[in-house]
């Protein structure tokens, strides 16, 4: 039953520090305390998110106790993850009123009854000046150096706000206020995560073990699921959009999006890979993943809605089962739709693909394409169709 449970918790996790130290917390038979910290920076979460919420789930269906963090107190900070500039930091009203929103989604997932719900404004706000001081005093400017955004910034003569240093040993604080067992985070938040640990064993507790999760790739394959990226599939997006944007993903990504977003056994997620391999239909095991995505943030009729609508989009384009399949190679993110036609051999000519698509006649995943200047984003795949009888599954790969 442990080498289960291991093998629940592990599941798509990118690294754990220290696994031994985890096992030994498990072996101790008590209700584990697993945070994740979410800082309300935007009003909706998309599945690049639930990652790490799909991972708390986990834990409270093994009886843990799950405490998920609003950081509205470093929300007004801003997180400088990743970031070559300093972020401008948000006001406390748009912290609270995203925060409320954060409240309302986690519990698509989550189970509200076995969920605490923390903001770190608890703690920081009732900290006087001089414990804060002492806060600082933890850690030292050369050790913030150490973590790779920030050594890249001051190594290219740009600016690094004192505030910006404050973030990490507050989230490490976060950890020793609600006295952490398990902290889940980004595998871009290991820095942060590993402050944590290192404040605990400062005050005296016993540090937390840390487990990272990858970072979604979004649509196209590659960047991470990102609003400013239009790459997303938003938890709060109409099921008949969530639906065609989960198929439009690429064969390759949906095994990812399985393991990740899934909660269904890895033994049947890889029994349908080797399906696949021994030629089964990809597009069948996708629909599975969008029906089972959308009835968690939806319900089942949606999904069963969706499913119809969207097949009822394709049939009125009668799509062989026999589509040729195209791949092409492009330079940039983005090809013209134009040009995708023409070296896919849908049309003879840019001109021709132009005016094919002025006369209502090209499709792509079903709905007619109205702008001649539409771009398709690197690494997507998607079935276009001119008339009624010239079909083509292209995927689109970024030029190495």
């Amino acid at each position: 039953m442990q080498a289960d449970v291991l093998a629940t918790i592990l599941r798509g996790a990118d690294e754990v520090l220290v696994e031994a130290e985890l096992v030994k917390k498990l072996a101790e038979g008590r209700p584990l305390r697993i945070k994740a910290g979410f800082d309300p920076t935007a009003p909706d979460l998309h599945l690049g998110h639930t990652v790490l919420i799909n991972k708390l789930k986990q834990f409270q269906d093994l009886g843990h106790e799950v405490l998920f963090l609003i950081g509205d107190f470093t929300g007004m900070i801003g997180d400088p993850t990743g970031k070559n500039v300093t972020r401008k930091p948000l006001t406390r009203e748009a912290v609270l009123a995203n925060a409320q929103t954060y409240q309302e989604q986690i519990f698509k997932i989550l189970d509200p009854d076995k969920t605490q719900v923390m903001f770190n404004s608890t703690w920081m706000n009732a900290m006087s000046p001089a414990e804060f001081i002492q806060l600082a005093a933890k850690h030292t400017v050369a050790r913030m150096l150490e973590r790779d955004d920030f050594n890249k910034r001051f190594k290219g003569g740009q600016a690094i706000a004192i505030h910006e240093f404050l973030y990490p040993l507050i989230q490490g604080y976060d950890s020793v206020a609600m006295k952490a067992d398990v902290e889940l985070g980004g595998t871009d938040q290991k820095f942060n995560l590993l402050m944590g640990r290192h404040l605990q064993e400062i005050y005296g507790q016993k540090p937390q073990v840390v487990l990272t999760m990858p970072i979604l790739e979004g649509l196209d394959g590659v960047q991470k699921m990102s609003k400013s990226l239009n790459n997303y599939i938003g938890i709060a997006d109409a099921a008949d959009d969530m639906f065609g944007k989960i198929m439009s993903i690429s064969d390759e990504l949906m095994w990812r999006y399985f393991e990740l977003l899934s909660f269904r056994p890895m033994s049947e997620i890889n029994q349908w890979a080797q399906d696949c391999k021994d030629g089964a239909n990809p597009r069948n095991y996708k629909v599975k993943l969008a029906q089972e995505i959308i009835a968690r943030f939806h319900d089942e009729a949606a999904a069963v809605k969706a499913l119809d609508n969207f097949e009822a989009r394709f049939q009125r384009g009668a799509i062989p089962d026999d589509i040729e399949e195209v791949e092409l190679t492009v330079v940039g993110e983005g090809y013209a739709i134009t040009a995708i036609l023409r070296d896919a051999g849908l049309t003879a000519s840019t001109s021709e693909a132009i005016r094919m698509i002025n006369q209502g006649a090209v499709k792509l995943d079903g709905e007619k394409v109205s702008d001649t200047k539409l771009e398709i984003a690197v690494n997507s795949e998607h079935v276009y169709q001119v008339g009624k009888r010239k079909f083509a599954k292209i995927k689109l790969t970024a030029s190495r």
